[in-house]
Protein backbone atom coordinates (compact mmCIF):
# COMPACT_ATOMS: atom_id res chain seq x y z
CA UNK A 1 0.00 0.00 0.00
CA UNK A 2 1.35 3.42 -0.97
CA UNK A 3 1.93 5.79 1.93
CA UNK A 4 -0.08 8.98 2.12
CA UNK A 5 2.24 11.92 2.84
CA UNK A 6 1.88 14.65 5.47
CA UNK A 7 4.28 17.38 6.52
CA UNK A 8 3.39 16.83 10.17
CA UNK A 9 1.95 13.78 11.90
CA UNK A 10 0.92 13.83 15.56
CA UNK A 11 0.35 10.43 17.14
CA UNK A 12 -1.94 10.88 20.14
CA UNK A 13 -5.14 12.93 20.05
CA UNK A 14 -5.10 14.00 23.66
CA UNK A 15 -4.30 17.35 25.22
CA UNK A 16 -0.66 17.34 24.08
CA UNK A 17 -1.56 16.45 20.51
CA UNK A 18 -4.26 19.10 20.33
CA UNK A 19 -1.92 21.86 21.48
CA UNK A 20 0.78 20.63 19.13
CA UNK A 21 -1.58 21.41 16.24
CA UNK A 22 -1.99 24.87 17.73
CA UNK A 23 1.80 25.26 17.95
CA UNK A 24 2.37 24.15 14.36
CA UNK A 25 -0.24 26.53 13.03
CA UNK A 26 1.26 29.42 15.01
CA UNK A 27 4.19 29.30 12.56
CA UNK A 28 3.07 27.25 9.56
CA UNK A 29 -0.35 28.15 8.20
CA UNK A 30 -0.31 25.91 5.14
CA UNK A 31 1.49 22.56 5.38
CA UNK A 32 -0.49 19.38 5.98
CA UNK A 33 -1.17 17.97 9.46
CA UNK A 34 -2.53 14.58 10.52
CA UNK A 35 -3.66 14.01 14.11
CA UNK A 36 -4.24 10.35 15.01
CA UNK A 37 -5.90 9.09 18.21
CA UNK A 38 -6.85 5.63 19.43
CA UNK A 39 -9.89 6.85 21.40
CA UNK A 40 -13.19 7.63 19.69
CA UNK A 41 -13.26 11.16 21.14
CA UNK A 42 -11.76 14.47 20.11
CA UNK A 43 -9.15 15.78 22.59
CA UNK A 44 -10.53 16.37 26.07
CA UNK A 45 -9.32 17.47 29.52
CA UNK A 46 -8.70 14.59 31.95
CA UNK A 47 -8.85 16.41 35.34
CA UNK A 48 -12.68 16.68 35.27
CA UNK A 49 -12.90 12.87 35.09
CA UNK A 50 -12.17 12.71 38.81
CA UNK A 51 -13.34 16.20 39.77
CA UNK A 52 -15.89 18.55 38.20
CA UNK A 53 -17.88 15.96 36.24
CA UNK A 54 -18.72 14.19 39.51
CA UNK A 55 -19.62 17.37 41.36
CA UNK A 56 -21.97 18.69 38.68
CA UNK A 57 -19.65 21.61 37.89
CA UNK A 58 -19.13 20.50 34.29
CA UNK A 59 -20.95 18.45 31.69
CA UNK A 60 -19.22 15.94 29.44
CA UNK A 61 -19.65 18.14 26.38
CA UNK A 62 -17.77 20.93 28.19
CA UNK A 63 -14.50 19.02 28.69
CA UNK A 64 -13.55 18.85 25.02
CA UNK A 65 -10.58 21.06 24.23
CA UNK A 66 -11.44 21.91 20.63
CA UNK A 67 -14.51 21.22 18.46
CA UNK A 68 -14.19 19.49 15.10
CA UNK A 69 -14.58 22.90 13.44
CA UNK A 70 -11.24 24.01 14.94
CA UNK A 71 -9.39 21.23 13.12
CA UNK A 72 -11.36 21.86 9.93
CA UNK A 73 -10.55 25.57 10.06
CA UNK A 74 -6.87 24.76 10.62
CA UNK A 75 -6.82 22.21 7.80
CA UNK A 76 -5.74 19.42 10.14
CA UNK A 77 -6.94 15.92 9.30
CA UNK A 78 -8.15 13.99 12.34
CA UNK A 79 -8.34 10.20 12.54
CA UNK A 80 -9.94 8.78 15.70
CA UNK A 81 -10.38 5.19 16.84
CA UNK A 82 -7.14 4.42 15.00
CA UNK A 83 -4.24 2.51 16.52
CA UNK A 84 -0.73 3.17 15.24
CA UNK A 85 1.13 -0.14 15.39
CA UNK A 86 4.51 0.63 13.83
CA UNK A 87 6.95 3.51 13.47
CA UNK A 88 9.84 3.27 11.01
CA UNK A 89 12.25 6.13 11.66
CA UNK A 90 14.34 5.21 8.59
CA UNK A 91 11.55 5.48 6.03
CA UNK A 92 9.75 8.10 8.15
CA UNK A 93 6.50 6.17 8.05
CA UNK A 94 3.88 4.96 10.49
CA UNK A 95 1.54 2.02 9.97
CA UNK A 96 -1.90 1.60 11.50
CA UNK A 97 -3.79 -1.49 12.56
CA UNK A 98 -6.13 -1.12 9.57
CA UNK A 99 -3.14 -1.44 7.20
CA UNK A 100 -2.92 2.22 6.22
CA UNK A 101 0.54 3.79 5.98
CA UNK A 102 1.47 7.46 6.34
CA UNK A 103 4.73 9.26 5.69
CA UNK A 104 5.85 12.32 7.64
CA UNK A 105 8.48 15.02 7.51
CA UNK A 106 8.12 15.76 11.23
CA UNK A 107 6.46 13.45 13.76
CA UNK A 108 5.30 14.01 17.33
CA UNK A 109 4.78 11.12 19.72
CA UNK A 110 2.10 12.43 22.07
CA UNK A 111 1.09 8.94 23.16
CA UNK A 112 0.88 9.80 26.87
CA UNK A 113 0.64 6.82 29.19
CA UNK A 114 -1.35 3.71 29.94
CA UNK A 115 -2.82 2.84 33.34
CA UNK A 116 -0.85 0.27 35.29
CA UNK A 117 -2.76 -2.96 35.73
CA UNK A 118 -2.97 -5.33 38.68
CA UNK A 119 -0.62 -8.25 38.15
CA UNK A 120 -2.74 -10.63 40.20
CA UNK A 121 -5.25 -13.42 39.63
CA UNK A 122 -8.44 -11.78 38.37
CA UNK A 123 -6.70 -8.53 37.51
CA UNK A 124 -8.07 -8.70 33.96
CA UNK A 125 -11.69 -9.41 34.90
CA UNK A 126 -14.27 -7.52 32.89
CA UNK A 127 -15.72 -4.68 34.93
CA UNK A 128 -12.57 -3.63 36.79
CA UNK A 129 -11.97 0.06 36.07
CA UNK A 130 -8.38 1.07 35.33
CA UNK A 131 -9.51 4.63 35.60
CA UNK A 132 -8.08 7.08 33.07
CA UNK A 133 -10.39 7.61 30.10
CA UNK A 134 -13.69 9.35 29.36
CA UNK A 135 -15.32 5.98 28.71
CA UNK A 136 -14.38 4.99 32.28
CA UNK A 137 -16.30 7.96 33.66
CA UNK A 138 -19.33 7.38 31.45
CA UNK A 139 -19.60 3.68 32.35
CA UNK A 140 -18.88 4.09 36.06
CA UNK A 141 -21.32 7.00 36.45
CA UNK A 142 -24.06 4.87 34.90
CA UNK A 143 -23.25 1.93 37.16
CA UNK A 144 -23.23 3.59 40.59
CA UNK A 145 -26.15 4.72 42.73
CA UNK A 146 -26.79 5.56 46.38
CA UNK A 147 -25.29 2.79 48.49
CA UNK A 148 -23.20 1.16 45.77
CA UNK A 149 -20.17 -0.49 47.37
CA UNK A 150 -16.95 0.54 45.66
CA UNK A 151 -13.41 -0.65 46.30
CA UNK A 152 -10.75 1.85 45.26
CA UNK A 153 -7.28 0.30 45.00
CA UNK A 154 -4.51 2.89 45.35
CA UNK A 155 -4.15 6.06 47.37
CA UNK A 156 -2.29 8.31 44.94
CA UNK A 157 -3.71 11.04 42.69
CA UNK A 158 -6.39 9.01 40.92
CA UNK A 159 -7.33 6.85 43.90
CA UNK A 160 -7.71 9.71 46.35
CA UNK A 161 -9.65 11.91 43.89
CA UNK A 162 -12.08 9.23 42.68
CA UNK A 163 -12.70 8.07 46.26
CA UNK A 164 -13.71 11.61 47.23
CA UNK A 165 -15.90 11.98 44.14
CA UNK A 166 -17.71 8.70 44.78
CA UNK A 167 -18.23 9.52 48.45
CA UNK A 168 -19.88 12.83 47.52
CA UNK A 169 -22.14 10.80 45.21
CA UNK A 170 -23.27 8.69 48.20
CA UNK A 171 -21.25 5.62 47.26
CA UNK A 172 -19.99 3.35 50.09
CA UNK A 173 -16.24 3.63 49.46
CA UNK A 174 -13.44 1.41 50.76
CA UNK A 175 -9.84 2.25 49.88
CA UNK A 176 -7.00 -0.29 49.85
CA UNK A 177 -3.38 0.85 49.67
CA UNK A 178 0.12 -0.19 50.73
CA UNK A 179 0.98 3.24 52.20
CA UNK A 180 0.17 4.73 55.60
CA UNK A 181 -1.25 7.98 54.18
CA UNK A 182 -3.13 9.18 51.14
CA UNK A 183 -0.85 10.65 48.47
CA UNK A 184 2.09 9.71 50.67
CA UNK A 185 4.62 10.55 47.95
CA UNK A 186 3.63 14.24 48.18
CA UNK A 187 2.39 15.10 51.65
CA UNK A 188 4.57 15.51 54.74
CA UNK A 189 3.48 13.05 57.42
CA UNK A 190 1.39 15.44 59.54
CA UNK A 191 -0.56 16.66 56.52
CA UNK A 192 -1.07 13.12 55.23
CA UNK A 193 -2.49 12.02 58.58
CA UNK A 194 -4.85 15.00 58.62
CA UNK A 195 -6.11 14.10 55.14
CA UNK A 196 -6.62 10.50 56.31
CA UNK A 197 -8.73 11.72 59.23
CA UNK A 198 -10.86 13.91 56.96
CA UNK A 199 -11.63 11.00 54.63
CA UNK A 200 -12.48 8.69 57.52
CA UNK A 201 -14.68 11.34 59.15
CA UNK A 202 -16.65 11.59 55.89
CA UNK A 203 -17.29 7.86 55.85
CA UNK A 204 -14.54 6.56 53.56
CA UNK A 205 -13.11 3.30 54.92
CA UNK A 206 -9.35 3.08 54.45
CA UNK A 207 -7.28 -0.09 54.70
CA UNK A 208 -3.62 0.88 54.99
CA UNK A 209 -0.50 -1.21 54.40
CA UNK A 210 -2.26 -3.97 52.51
CA UNK A 211 -2.45 -5.14 48.91
CA UNK A 212 -4.83 -7.19 46.77
CA UNK A 213 -3.67 -10.70 45.87
CA UNK A 214 -6.69 -11.92 43.89
CA UNK A 215 -10.12 -10.83 42.66
CA UNK A 216 -13.04 -13.08 41.74
CA UNK A 217 -16.63 -12.53 40.59
CA UNK A 218 -19.42 -14.05 42.65
CA UNK A 219 -23.12 -13.34 42.13
CA UNK A 220 -22.42 -10.06 40.32
CA UNK A 221 -20.10 -8.91 43.12
CA UNK A 222 -16.33 -8.64 43.24
CA UNK A 223 -14.52 -10.45 46.05
CA UNK A 224 -11.03 -9.05 46.64
CA UNK A 225 -8.64 -11.04 48.81
CA UNK A 226 -5.73 -9.16 50.36
CA UNK A 227 -2.21 -9.93 51.43
CA UNK A 228 -3.20 -9.63 55.09
CA UNK A 229 -6.10 -12.04 54.75
CA UNK A 230 -9.00 -9.64 54.33
CA UNK A 231 -11.95 -10.38 52.06
CA UNK A 232 -13.61 -7.28 50.60
CA UNK A 233 -16.95 -7.50 48.80
CA UNK A 234 -17.85 -4.70 46.41
CA UNK A 235 -20.12 -3.90 43.47
CA UNK A 236 -17.35 -2.14 41.57
CA UNK A 237 -13.55 -2.11 41.68
CA UNK A 238 -11.56 0.94 40.59
CA UNK A 239 -7.79 0.58 40.31
CA UNK A 240 -5.91 3.87 40.44
CA UNK A 241 -2.37 2.54 40.73
CA UNK A 242 -0.57 4.97 38.49
CA UNK A 243 0.40 4.95 34.85
CA UNK A 244 3.41 4.09 32.75
CA UNK A 245 4.58 6.07 29.74
CA UNK A 246 3.52 4.67 26.38
CA UNK A 247 6.88 4.08 24.72
CA UNK A 248 6.12 1.03 22.58
CA UNK A 249 6.38 2.79 19.22
CA UNK A 250 9.54 4.62 20.27
CA UNK A 251 11.20 1.47 21.58
CA UNK A 252 10.41 -0.56 18.46
CA UNK A 253 11.80 2.29 16.32
CA UNK A 254 15.07 2.28 18.27
CA UNK A 255 14.66 5.69 19.90
CA UNK A 256 16.53 6.38 23.14
CA UNK A 257 14.49 5.65 26.26
CA UNK A 258 15.08 6.79 29.84
CA UNK A 259 12.08 6.77 32.18
CA UNK A 260 10.08 7.57 29.08
CA UNK A 261 11.16 8.83 25.68
CA UNK A 262 14.40 10.79 26.07
CA UNK A 263 14.26 14.24 24.49
CA UNK A 264 16.51 17.31 24.41
CA UNK A 265 15.56 20.86 25.37
CA UNK A 266 13.77 21.24 22.02
CA UNK A 267 11.74 18.06 22.71
CA UNK A 268 13.54 16.17 19.94
CA UNK A 269 14.16 12.47 20.38
CA UNK A 270 17.35 10.67 19.34
CA UNK A 271 15.87 10.85 15.80
CA UNK A 272 15.85 14.64 15.19
CA UNK A 273 12.68 14.66 13.05
CA UNK A 274 10.74 12.82 15.76
CA UNK A 275 9.58 14.75 18.83
CA UNK A 276 7.93 13.60 22.06
CA UNK A 277 5.90 15.61 24.56
CA UNK A 278 3.52 15.12 27.45
CA UNK A 279 3.33 12.19 29.87
CA UNK A 280 5.78 10.11 27.84
CA UNK A 281 8.63 12.63 27.54
CA UNK A 282 11.74 12.55 29.75
CA UNK A 283 13.05 16.09 29.34
CA UNK A 284 15.60 18.53 30.80
CA UNK A 285 13.77 20.50 33.52
CA UNK A 286 15.86 23.66 33.31
CA UNK A 287 14.84 25.33 36.58
CA UNK A 288 15.65 22.20 38.58
CA UNK A 289 18.80 21.23 36.68
CA UNK A 290 17.70 17.64 36.18
CA UNK A 291 15.85 15.44 33.76
CA UNK A 292 12.26 14.57 34.63
CA UNK A 293 9.01 13.23 33.29
CA UNK A 294 5.89 15.15 34.34
CA UNK A 295 2.43 13.58 34.14
CA UNK A 296 0.23 16.64 34.57
CA UNK A 297 -2.29 18.69 32.60
CA UNK A 298 -0.31 21.95 32.53
CA UNK A 299 2.80 20.24 31.21
CA UNK A 300 0.78 18.48 28.49
CA UNK A 301 -0.57 21.79 27.20
CA UNK A 302 2.65 23.77 27.22
CA UNK A 303 4.96 21.00 26.10
CA UNK A 304 2.60 20.11 23.27
CA UNK A 305 2.49 23.66 21.98
CA UNK A 306 6.29 24.12 22.13
CA UNK A 307 6.81 20.76 20.41
CA UNK A 308 4.47 21.86 17.63
CA UNK A 309 6.27 25.16 17.20
CA UNK A 310 9.64 23.41 17.10
CA UNK A 311 8.38 20.94 14.50
CA UNK A 312 7.56 24.02 12.42
CA UNK A 313 11.10 25.37 12.84
CA UNK A 314 11.05 27.50 16.01
CA UNK A 315 14.03 25.92 17.86
CA UNK A 316 12.55 27.11 21.16
CA UNK A 317 13.86 25.40 24.33
CA UNK A 318 11.22 24.16 26.75
CA UNK A 319 11.94 26.14 29.92
CA UNK A 320 8.42 26.34 31.32
CA UNK A 321 7.76 25.22 34.92
CA UNK A 322 4.48 23.27 34.88
CA UNK A 323 2.21 23.24 37.91
CA UNK A 324 -0.36 20.68 39.02
CA UNK A 325 -3.40 20.71 41.26
CA UNK A 326 -5.85 18.49 43.07
CA UNK A 327 -9.04 18.71 45.12
CA UNK A 328 -9.67 16.29 47.98
CA UNK A 329 -13.04 17.29 49.43
CA UNK A 330 -12.47 20.78 50.91
CA UNK A 331 -8.69 20.51 50.68
CA UNK A 332 -7.31 21.84 47.42
CA UNK A 333 -3.78 22.63 46.36
CA UNK A 334 -1.60 23.89 43.55
CA UNK A 335 2.02 22.78 43.38
CA UNK A 336 5.07 23.46 41.26
CA UNK A 337 8.62 22.14 41.06
CA UNK A 338 9.95 19.03 42.76
CA UNK A 339 7.27 18.06 45.25
CA UNK A 340 8.34 14.88 47.02
CA UNK A 341 7.82 13.98 50.67
CA UNK A 342 11.28 12.39 50.77
CA UNK A 343 12.78 15.89 50.64
CA UNK A 344 13.10 18.15 53.65
CA UNK A 345 9.82 19.99 54.14
CA UNK A 346 9.03 23.30 55.83
CA UNK A 347 5.39 24.22 56.41
CA UNK A 348 4.10 27.76 56.86
CA UNK A 349 0.53 27.24 58.04
CA UNK A 350 -2.12 29.89 58.47
CA UNK A 351 -4.46 27.07 59.53
CA UNK A 352 -2.72 23.86 60.57
CA UNK A 353 -2.75 21.19 57.83
CA UNK A 354 -5.37 23.12 55.89
CA UNK A 355 -4.30 26.56 54.67
CA UNK A 356 -0.72 27.55 54.00
CA UNK A 357 2.36 26.60 52.01
CA UNK A 358 4.59 23.52 52.18
CA UNK A 359 8.12 24.05 50.86
CA UNK A 360 10.33 21.20 49.64
CA UNK A 361 14.04 21.78 50.17
CA UNK A 362 17.21 20.17 48.85
CA UNK A 363 20.65 21.40 49.95
CA UNK A 364 18.96 24.36 51.61
CA UNK A 365 17.28 25.50 48.38
CA UNK A 366 13.56 25.53 47.63
CA UNK A 367 12.96 22.94 44.92
CA UNK A 368 9.17 22.78 45.12
CA UNK A 369 6.16 24.38 46.77
CA UNK A 370 2.61 23.25 47.48
CA UNK A 371 0.06 25.99 48.08
CA UNK A 372 -2.71 24.46 50.20
CA UNK A 373 -6.01 26.33 49.89
CA UNK A 374 -3.86 29.29 48.84
CA UNK A 375 -4.53 30.38 45.29
CA UNK A 376 -2.92 32.36 42.46
CA UNK A 377 0.58 32.12 43.92
CA UNK A 378 2.18 29.67 41.48
CA UNK A 379 4.22 32.41 39.77
CA UNK A 380 5.58 33.56 43.13
CA UNK A 381 6.60 30.00 43.92
CA UNK A 382 8.26 29.65 40.52
CA UNK A 383 10.40 32.73 41.13
CA UNK A 384 11.44 31.45 44.56
CA UNK A 385 12.52 28.12 43.06
CA UNK A 386 14.32 29.76 40.13
CA UNK A 387 16.28 32.03 42.46
CA UNK A 388 18.28 29.06 43.70
CA UNK A 389 19.15 30.86 46.92
CA UNK A 390 19.72 29.08 50.21
CA UNK A 391 17.00 29.70 52.77
CA UNK A 392 16.18 28.84 56.35
CA UNK A 393 12.83 27.81 57.80
CA UNK A 394 12.55 31.33 59.24
CA UNK A 395 13.10 32.89 55.79
CA UNK A 396 10.11 30.96 54.47
CA UNK A 397 7.62 32.16 57.03
CA UNK A 398 5.33 34.52 55.12
CA UNK A 399 7.31 34.13 51.87
CA UNK A 400 4.05 33.19 50.07
CA UNK A 401 0.69 34.29 51.43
Amino acid sequence: MEARKFNYIVVGAGLTGCWAVDGIRALDKADSILLIGDEKYLPYDRPPLTKKLWFGKKKVEEIFVRPQQYFTDNRADVMLNTMVTKLDAGSKTIACRDGSIYQYEKLLLATGGRPRRLDIEGGNLDGIYYYRYLDDFVKLKAEIHDGTKALVIGGGFIGSEIAAALNVNKVDVTMLMPETCLTEQLFPKSLGLAINEDYIRRGVKIIFQDLPVSIIRRNKHFITLTQNGREITSDVVIAGIGMKPDTQLAEAAGLALENGIAVNEFLQTSAPDIYAAGDNAYFPYEALGRRMRVEHWDNAINQGRIAGMNMAGARMPYTYMPYFFSDLFDFGYEAVGLVNSKLETVADWQKENNTGVVYYLEDGKVRGAMMCNVWDKVDTARELIKSGRRVSAKDLQGAIR
